[in-house]
Protein backbone atom coordinates (compact mmCIF):
# COMPACT_ATOMS: atom_id res chain seq x y z
CA UNK A 1 0.00 0.00 0.00
CA UNK A 2 1.17 4.13 -1.23
CA UNK A 3 2.37 5.49 1.57
CA UNK A 4 -0.94 7.28 3.39
CA UNK A 5 0.21 11.15 3.91
CA UNK A 6 0.58 10.78 0.07
CA UNK A 7 -3.33 10.81 -0.47
CA UNK A 8 -3.65 10.97 -4.39
CA UNK A 9 -1.03 8.26 -4.85
CA UNK A 10 -2.95 6.08 -2.62
CA UNK A 11 -6.27 6.82 -3.42
CA UNK A 12 -5.33 6.78 -7.30
CA UNK A 13 -3.54 3.00 -6.11
CA UNK A 14 -7.03 2.06 -4.35
CA UNK A 15 -8.80 2.77 -7.81
CA UNK A 16 -6.51 1.23 -9.68
CA UNK A 17 -6.53 -2.09 -7.73
CA UNK A 18 -10.57 -1.73 -7.78
CA UNK A 19 -11.27 -1.80 -11.33
CA UNK A 20 -9.22 -4.81 -11.99
CA UNK A 21 -11.19 -6.40 -9.02
CA UNK A 22 -14.53 -5.30 -10.93
CA UNK A 23 -13.20 -6.15 -13.82
CA UNK A 24 -13.09 -10.12 -12.41
CA UNK A 25 -16.49 -9.79 -10.14
CA UNK A 26 -18.20 -8.68 -13.04
CA UNK A 27 -18.77 -12.63 -14.25
CA UNK A 28 -18.28 -14.35 -11.05
CA UNK A 29 -20.89 -16.95 -10.76
CA UNK A 30 -24.11 -15.85 -8.36
CA UNK A 31 -23.41 -18.92 -6.03
CA UNK A 32 -19.67 -17.71 -5.26
CA UNK A 33 -20.59 -14.32 -4.85
CA UNK A 34 -23.49 -15.66 -2.07
CA UNK A 35 -20.82 -17.78 -0.90
CA UNK A 36 -18.59 -14.96 -0.10
CA UNK A 37 -21.46 -12.91 1.96
CA UNK A 38 -22.76 -16.01 4.08
CA UNK A 39 -18.49 -15.99 4.78
CA UNK A 40 -18.48 -12.40 5.64
CA UNK A 41 -21.86 -13.13 7.63
CA UNK A 42 -19.57 -15.74 9.33
CA UNK A 43 -16.72 -13.82 10.32
CA UNK A 44 -18.76 -10.79 11.91
CA UNK A 45 -20.34 -13.07 14.12
CA UNK A 46 -17.20 -14.83 15.16
CA UNK A 47 -15.26 -11.77 15.77
CA UNK A 48 -18.08 -9.66 17.42
CA UNK A 49 -16.06 -8.97 20.35
CA UNK A 50 -13.47 -7.20 18.55
CA UNK A 51 -16.30 -5.39 16.87
CA UNK A 52 -17.69 -3.91 19.43
CA UNK A 53 -14.13 -3.75 21.15
CA UNK A 54 -13.50 -1.21 18.21
CA UNK A 55 -16.80 0.36 18.29
CA UNK A 56 -16.13 1.19 21.83
CA UNK A 57 -13.04 3.10 20.68
CA UNK A 58 -15.28 5.31 17.97
CA UNK A 59 -17.75 5.91 21.01
CA UNK A 60 -15.24 7.62 22.75
CA UNK A 61 -13.94 9.33 20.15
CA UNK A 62 -17.65 10.50 19.26
CA UNK A 63 -18.46 12.24 22.78
CA UNK A 64 -15.03 13.65 22.71
CA UNK A 65 -15.84 15.37 19.46
CA UNK A 66 -19.50 16.52 20.67
CA UNK A 67 -21.66 13.97 18.45
CA UNK A 68 -25.32 14.07 20.11
CA UNK A 69 -27.26 11.40 21.87
CA UNK A 70 -28.76 10.50 18.18
CA UNK A 71 -25.80 10.32 16.36
CA UNK A 72 -23.81 8.22 19.63
CA UNK A 73 -26.95 6.16 19.06
CA UNK A 74 -26.57 6.00 14.84
CA UNK A 75 -22.57 5.09 15.73
CA UNK A 76 -22.83 2.19 18.89
CA UNK A 77 -22.94 -1.20 18.01
CA UNK A 78 -23.65 -3.89 20.26
CA UNK A 79 -24.67 -7.40 19.93
CA UNK A 80 -28.02 -7.13 19.23
CA UNK A 81 -27.20 -4.77 16.45
CA UNK A 82 -24.09 -6.99 14.98
CA UNK A 83 -26.83 -10.16 14.35
CA UNK A 84 -28.65 -7.51 12.52
CA UNK A 85 -26.12 -7.10 10.19
CA UNK A 86 -25.09 -10.67 9.85
CA UNK A 87 -29.00 -11.07 8.72
CA UNK A 88 -28.52 -8.40 6.60
CA UNK A 89 -25.48 -10.17 4.60
CA UNK A 90 -27.37 -13.67 4.96
CA UNK A 91 -30.46 -11.74 2.92
CA UNK A 92 -28.26 -10.28 0.74
CA UNK A 93 -27.04 -13.39 -0.33
CA UNK A 94 -30.18 -15.25 -0.78
CA UNK A 95 -31.51 -12.97 -3.19
CA UNK A 96 -31.66 -13.34 -6.49
CA UNK A 97 -28.39 -12.20 -8.28
CA UNK A 98 -29.30 -9.36 -10.32
CA UNK A 99 -26.36 -9.31 -13.13
CA UNK A 100 -27.63 -11.18 -16.85
CA UNK A 101 -31.00 -11.18 -15.54
CA UNK A 102 -32.71 -10.13 -18.99
CA UNK A 103 -34.61 -7.34 -18.68
CA UNK A 104 -36.47 -7.74 -22.03
CA UNK A 105 -35.97 -8.74 -25.40
CA UNK A 106 -37.88 -9.50 -28.71
CA UNK A 107 -37.30 -9.76 -32.16
CA UNK A 108 -36.89 -7.72 -35.17
CA UNK A 109 -38.22 -7.88 -39.13
CA UNK A 110 -34.38 -8.15 -40.09
CA UNK A 111 -33.82 -11.04 -38.00
CA UNK A 112 -32.33 -9.64 -35.18
CA UNK A 113 -33.07 -10.84 -31.71
CA UNK A 114 -32.53 -8.69 -28.81
CA UNK A 115 -32.26 -8.45 -24.70
CA UNK A 116 -31.39 -6.11 -22.26
CA UNK A 117 -29.82 -7.64 -19.45
CA UNK A 118 -28.31 -6.56 -16.38
CA UNK A 119 -24.73 -5.78 -15.97
CA UNK A 120 -22.96 -3.93 -13.05
CA UNK A 121 -22.13 -0.40 -12.95
CA UNK A 122 -18.16 -1.03 -11.84
CA UNK A 123 -16.64 0.57 -9.13
CA UNK A 124 -18.47 2.34 -6.82
CA UNK A 125 -17.54 4.90 -4.31
CA UNK A 126 -19.64 5.24 -0.96
CA UNK A 127 -18.86 7.85 1.34
CA UNK A 128 -20.84 7.94 4.28
CA UNK A 129 -21.25 9.17 8.04
CA UNK A 130 -21.44 7.66 11.67
CA UNK A 131 -23.06 4.52 11.15
CA UNK A 132 -21.11 1.71 11.01
CA UNK A 133 -23.29 -0.64 9.48
CA UNK A 134 -23.34 1.06 6.09
CA UNK A 135 -20.26 -0.84 6.11
CA UNK A 136 -21.31 -3.54 5.50
CA UNK A 137 -24.39 -2.92 3.84
CA UNK A 138 -22.74 -0.99 1.14
CA UNK A 139 -20.20 -3.78 0.71
CA UNK A 140 -22.31 -6.59 0.36
CA UNK A 141 -25.04 -5.02 -2.03
CA UNK A 142 -21.84 -3.78 -4.58
CA UNK A 143 -20.71 -7.49 -4.33
CA UNK A 144 -24.42 -8.85 -5.10
CA UNK A 145 -24.71 -6.53 -7.77
CA UNK A 146 -20.99 -7.25 -8.84
CA UNK A 147 -19.38 -4.03 -8.32
CA UNK A 148 -16.17 -3.15 -6.97
CA UNK A 149 -16.45 -1.00 -3.96
CA UNK A 150 -14.20 1.74 -2.11
CA UNK A 151 -15.69 2.78 1.23
CA UNK A 152 -15.09 6.02 3.02
CA UNK A 153 -16.46 5.69 6.04
CA UNK A 154 -17.43 8.76 8.46
CA UNK A 155 -13.80 9.17 11.01
CA UNK A 156 -16.24 8.98 14.31
CA UNK A 157 -17.04 4.96 12.64
CA UNK A 158 -12.88 4.34 11.61
CA UNK A 159 -12.53 1.30 13.66
CA UNK A 160 -15.74 -0.53 13.63
CA UNK A 161 -15.56 0.09 10.10
CA UNK A 162 -12.07 -1.57 9.47
CA UNK A 163 -13.09 -4.22 11.39
CA UNK A 164 -15.92 -5.05 9.14
CA UNK A 165 -13.88 -4.61 5.84
CA UNK A 166 -12.07 -7.38 7.48
CA UNK A 167 -14.53 -9.73 7.73
CA UNK A 168 -16.04 -8.79 3.97
CA UNK A 169 -12.79 -9.19 3.06
CA UNK A 170 -12.57 -12.71 4.68
CA UNK A 171 -15.60 -13.81 3.05
CA UNK A 172 -14.44 -12.76 -0.70
CA UNK A 173 -11.16 -14.70 0.22
CA UNK A 174 -13.01 -17.92 1.20
CA UNK A 175 -15.01 -17.95 -2.32
CA UNK A 176 -11.86 -16.94 -4.46
CA UNK A 177 -12.98 -13.63 -5.27
CA UNK A 178 -10.47 -10.50 -5.25
CA UNK A 179 -10.27 -8.80 -1.82
CA UNK A 180 -9.51 -5.84 -3.84
CA UNK A 181 -13.52 -5.40 -4.47
CA UNK A 182 -13.97 -4.13 -1.12
CA UNK A 183 -11.49 -1.31 0.16
CA UNK A 184 -11.71 1.10 2.97
CA UNK A 185 -9.75 4.28 2.82
CA UNK A 186 -7.12 4.28 5.48
CA UNK A 187 -7.24 6.95 6.69
CA UNK A 188 -9.43 10.09 8.29
CA UNK A 189 -8.02 12.38 5.87
CA UNK A 190 -10.85 14.79 4.47
CA UNK A 191 -8.77 15.14 1.41
CA UNK A 192 -9.01 11.66 0.34
CA UNK A 193 -13.18 12.24 0.34
CA UNK A 194 -11.73 15.14 -2.66
CA UNK A 195 -9.64 12.79 -4.16
CA UNK A 196 -12.27 9.76 -4.49
CA UNK A 197 -14.66 12.51 -6.19
CA UNK A 198 -12.63 13.30 -9.37
CA UNK A 199 -11.37 9.92 -9.64
CA UNK A 200 -12.87 9.83 -13.46
CA UNK A 201 -11.06 6.68 -15.06
CA UNK A 202 -11.72 4.34 -12.30
CA UNK A 203 -14.55 5.04 -10.55
CA UNK A 204 -18.05 5.10 -12.34
CA UNK A 205 -20.67 6.51 -9.72
CA UNK A 206 -20.53 7.82 -5.96
CA UNK A 207 -23.14 7.58 -3.66
CA UNK A 208 -23.18 9.95 -0.36
CA UNK A 209 -25.05 8.68 2.70
CA UNK A 210 -25.29 11.70 5.24
CA UNK A 211 -26.19 15.22 5.88
CA UNK A 212 -27.14 17.96 3.85
CA UNK A 213 -23.09 19.14 4.58
CA UNK A 214 -21.45 16.50 3.33
CA UNK A 215 -23.91 15.51 0.02
CA UNK A 216 -23.72 19.03 -1.10
CA UNK A 217 -20.01 18.87 -0.80
CA UNK A 218 -20.31 15.84 -3.00
CA UNK A 219 -22.78 16.86 -5.40
CA UNK A 220 -20.52 20.26 -5.61
CA UNK A 221 -17.28 18.79 -6.27
CA UNK A 222 -17.87 15.46 -8.06
CA UNK A 223 -16.79 15.30 -11.64
CA UNK A 224 -17.74 11.11 -11.06
CA UNK A 225 -21.51 10.52 -11.72
CA UNK A 226 -23.53 10.89 -8.34
CA UNK A 227 -26.93 9.16 -6.63
CA UNK A 228 -27.94 11.32 -4.45
CA UNK A 229 -28.64 10.76 -1.35
CA UNK A 230 -30.08 13.96 0.12
CA UNK A 231 -31.41 14.77 3.83
CA UNK A 232 -34.39 13.12 5.34
CA UNK A 233 -36.72 16.23 5.66
CA UNK A 234 -39.71 13.61 6.25
CA UNK A 235 -43.17 14.77 6.76
CA UNK A 236 -46.34 13.04 8.31
CA UNK A 237 -49.78 15.04 7.52
CA UNK A 238 -52.89 14.00 9.53
CA UNK A 239 -55.85 14.82 7.09
CA UNK A 240 -59.49 15.29 8.45
CA UNK A 241 -60.62 11.84 7.63
CA UNK A 242 -57.68 10.80 9.61
CA UNK A 243 -58.33 7.49 12.20
CA UNK A 244 -57.31 8.38 15.60
CA UNK A 245 -55.69 5.78 17.20
CA UNK A 246 -53.61 4.97 13.92
CA UNK A 247 -52.42 8.72 13.52
CA UNK A 248 -51.49 8.28 17.35
CA UNK A 249 -49.16 5.43 16.59
CA UNK A 250 -47.60 6.17 13.63
CA UNK A 251 -46.52 9.89 14.33
CA UNK A 252 -44.85 8.87 17.44
CA UNK A 253 -43.44 5.62 16.10
CA UNK A 254 -42.33 8.15 12.87
CA UNK A 255 -40.90 10.35 15.46
CA UNK A 256 -39.74 8.45 18.40
CA UNK A 257 -38.56 5.18 17.33
CA UNK A 258 -35.22 6.24 15.88
CA UNK A 259 -34.54 9.86 15.65
CA UNK A 260 -31.48 9.88 14.14
CA UNK A 261 -31.87 7.57 10.99
CA UNK A 262 -32.84 9.31 7.44
CA UNK A 263 -36.78 7.91 7.46
CA UNK A 264 -37.21 9.53 11.05
CA UNK A 265 -40.40 12.24 10.74
CA UNK A 266 -39.23 15.66 10.97
CA UNK A 267 -42.23 17.54 10.33
CA UNK A 268 -45.70 17.01 11.32
CA UNK A 269 -48.87 19.21 9.66
CA UNK A 270 -52.49 18.72 10.77
CA UNK A 271 -55.76 19.27 9.02
CA UNK A 272 -57.24 22.38 10.85
CA UNK A 273 -60.47 20.43 11.11
CA UNK A 274 -58.81 18.13 13.41
CA UNK A 275 -56.85 20.15 15.19
CA UNK A 276 -59.25 20.57 18.62
CA UNK A 277 -59.23 16.43 18.47
CA UNK A 278 -56.69 13.92 16.89
CA UNK A 279 -54.16 16.86 16.45
CA UNK A 280 -53.97 17.74 20.16
CA UNK A 281 -54.18 14.27 21.44
CA UNK A 282 -51.08 13.62 19.07
CA UNK A 283 -49.00 16.48 20.06
CA UNK A 284 -49.69 15.72 23.49
CA UNK A 285 -48.29 12.30 22.91
CA UNK A 286 -45.07 13.90 21.70
CA UNK A 287 -44.66 15.88 24.55
CA UNK A 288 -45.28 13.12 26.92
CA UNK A 289 -42.46 10.89 25.13
CA UNK A 290 -40.09 13.89 25.23
CA UNK A 291 -40.21 15.00 21.84
CA UNK A 292 -39.54 19.03 21.37
CA UNK A 293 -42.57 19.89 19.53
CA UNK A 294 -42.10 23.47 17.78
CA UNK A 295 -45.60 24.32 16.52
CA UNK A 296 -46.82 27.71 14.21
CA UNK A 297 -49.37 29.91 16.12
CA UNK A 298 -52.20 28.12 16.37
CA UNK A 299 -50.27 24.88 17.93
CA UNK A 300 -48.54 26.84 20.83
CA UNK A 301 -52.30 27.01 22.52
CA UNK A 302 -51.02 23.86 23.46
CA UNK A 303 -49.09 23.65 26.80
CA UNK A 304 -45.68 22.55 26.36
CA UNK A 305 -45.12 23.76 22.49
CA UNK A 306 -42.72 25.99 21.60
CA UNK A 307 -42.77 28.91 19.34
CA UNK A 308 -41.45 27.25 15.10
CA UNK A 309 -38.66 30.02 14.05
CA UNK A 310 -39.04 30.09 10.34
CA UNK A 311 -35.93 27.79 9.16
CA UNK A 312 -37.04 24.88 11.43
CA UNK A 313 -39.23 24.04 8.38
CA UNK A 314 -37.44 21.81 5.99
CA UNK A 315 -34.70 21.24 8.80
CA UNK A 316 -33.12 17.38 9.36
CA UNK A 317 -33.21 17.50 13.40
CA UNK A 318 -32.24 13.61 13.58
CA UNK A 319 -32.85 14.46 17.40
CA UNK A 320 -35.98 14.46 19.97
CA UNK A 321 -37.73 17.35 18.10
CA UNK A 322 -39.96 17.87 15.33
CA UNK A 323 -41.61 20.86 13.77
CA UNK A 324 -45.36 21.28 13.32
CA UNK A 325 -47.89 23.39 11.42
CA UNK A 326 -51.75 23.56 10.82
CA UNK A 327 -52.75 23.40 7.69
CA UNK A 328 -55.96 24.33 6.11
CA UNK A 329 -56.54 21.34 3.68
CA UNK A 330 -54.55 18.55 1.85
CA UNK A 331 -53.54 21.02 -1.09
CA UNK A 332 -52.01 23.25 1.72
CA UNK A 333 -50.48 20.10 2.91
CA UNK A 334 -49.11 19.22 -0.30
CA UNK A 335 -47.61 22.99 -1.23
CA UNK A 336 -45.89 23.04 2.13
CA UNK A 337 -44.20 19.25 1.47
CA UNK A 338 -43.07 20.74 -2.19
CA UNK A 339 -41.62 23.99 -0.39
CA UNK A 340 -39.46 22.20 2.68
CA UNK A 341 -39.22 18.87 1.55
CA UNK A 342 -36.43 16.53 0.17
CA UNK A 343 -37.67 14.76 -1.93
CA UNK A 344 -37.36 11.53 0.55
CA UNK A 345 -40.41 10.16 2.24
CA UNK A 346 -43.51 11.83 3.11
CA UNK A 347 -46.98 9.96 4.85
CA UNK A 348 -50.45 10.65 4.95
CA UNK A 349 -52.84 9.90 7.69
CA UNK A 350 -56.65 9.42 6.54
CA UNK A 351 -59.39 6.71 5.97
CA UNK A 352 -60.49 8.65 2.20
CA UNK A 353 -59.40 7.28 -0.23
CA UNK A 354 -59.27 9.65 -2.57
CA UNK A 355 -57.49 12.32 -0.34
CA UNK A 356 -54.63 9.62 -0.83
CA UNK A 357 -55.17 9.40 -4.54
CA UNK A 358 -54.45 12.87 -4.65
CA UNK A 359 -51.49 12.93 -1.98
CA UNK A 360 -49.61 10.24 -4.05
CA UNK A 361 -50.60 11.87 -7.29
CA UNK A 362 -49.29 15.50 -6.42
CA UNK A 363 -46.06 15.07 -4.56
CA UNK A 364 -42.89 13.23 -6.11
CA UNK A 365 -41.09 12.28 -3.49
CA UNK A 366 -39.19 9.35 -3.79
CA UNK A 367 -41.38 7.16 -1.44
CA UNK A 368 -45.32 8.29 -0.65
CA UNK A 369 -46.99 6.75 2.13
CA UNK A 370 -50.25 6.02 3.32
CA UNK A 371 -51.61 4.87 7.42
CA UNK A 372 -47.69 3.99 7.69
CA UNK A 373 -44.70 5.34 9.78
CA UNK A 374 -42.15 7.12 7.37
CA UNK A 375 -39.52 4.77 9.74
CA UNK A 376 -40.04 1.84 6.89
CA UNK A 377 -37.98 4.12 3.95
CA UNK A 378 -35.73 1.20 4.42
CA UNK A 379 -34.37 -1.35 1.74
CA UNK A 380 -34.54 -4.05 4.06
CA UNK A 381 -38.18 -3.09 5.39
CA UNK A 382 -38.94 -2.89 1.42
CA UNK A 383 -37.59 -6.76 0.94
CA UNK A 384 -34.22 -5.66 -0.67
CA UNK A 385 -32.06 -7.39 2.37
CA UNK A 386 -30.44 -3.75 3.06
CA UNK A 387 -29.80 -0.60 0.63
CA UNK A 388 -26.88 1.51 0.34
CA UNK A 389 -28.91 4.82 0.66
CA UNK A 390 -32.18 6.52 -0.57
CA UNK A 391 -32.11 8.51 -3.50
CA UNK A 392 -34.03 11.37 -3.71
CA UNK A 393 -32.51 11.92 -7.29
CA UNK A 394 -34.75 11.42 -10.38
CA UNK A 395 -32.03 9.12 -12.54
CA UNK A 396 -31.95 6.05 -12.67
CA UNK A 397 -32.07 5.13 -9.05
CA UNK A 398 -35.06 6.45 -6.80
CA UNK A 399 -35.59 5.27 -2.86
CA UNK A 400 -33.70 2.52 -1.46
CA UNK A 401 -31.15 1.46 -3.71
CA UNK A 402 -30.42 -1.87 -3.32
CA UNK A 403 -28.68 -4.69 -5.99
CA UNK A 404 -30.71 -3.81 -8.53
CA UNK A 405 -30.19 -0.52 -8.32
CA UNK A 406 -26.51 -0.53 -9.06
CA UNK A 407 -27.05 -2.09 -12.17
CA UNK A 408 -26.79 -0.97 -15.57
CA UNK A 409 -28.06 -2.75 -18.57
CA UNK A 410 -26.16 -3.78 -22.00
CA UNK A 411 -27.95 -4.78 -25.08
CA UNK A 412 -26.82 -8.70 -26.59
CA UNK A 413 -28.25 -9.05 -30.12
CA UNK A 414 -27.78 -11.83 -31.47
CA UNK A 415 -28.06 -12.40 -35.87
CA UNK A 416 -27.65 -15.02 -38.01
CA UNK A 417 -25.23 -13.66 -41.03
CA UNK A 418 -27.70 -10.93 -40.52
CA UNK A 419 -26.91 -7.87 -42.79
CA UNK A 420 -28.62 -4.32 -43.07
CA UNK A 421 -30.46 -2.99 -46.35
Amino acid sequence: MTDQSNIPALMAEMGTRAKAAAAELAFAPAEQKAEALNAAADAVWARRAEIIAANEKDMAFGRDKGLSSAMLDRLMLDEARIEGIVAGLRAVAAQNDPVGAVISEWDRPSGLHIQRVRTPLGVIGVIYESRPNVTADAGALCLKSGNAVILRGGSESFHSSGLLTECLKDGLRVAGLPEDAVQLVPTRDRAAVKELLTMTDTVDVIVPRGGKGLVGLVQREARVPVFAHLEGICHVYIDKSADPVKALNVVLNAKTRRTGICGAAECLLIHREVLDTIGQGVVRALLDAGVEVRGDEALQAIDGVTPARDDDYGREFLDMIIAAKVVDDIDAAIAHIRRYGSSHTESILTEDDEAAARFFQRLDSAILMRNASTQFADGGEFGMGGEIGIATGKMHARGPVGAEQLTSFKYLVTGDGTTRA
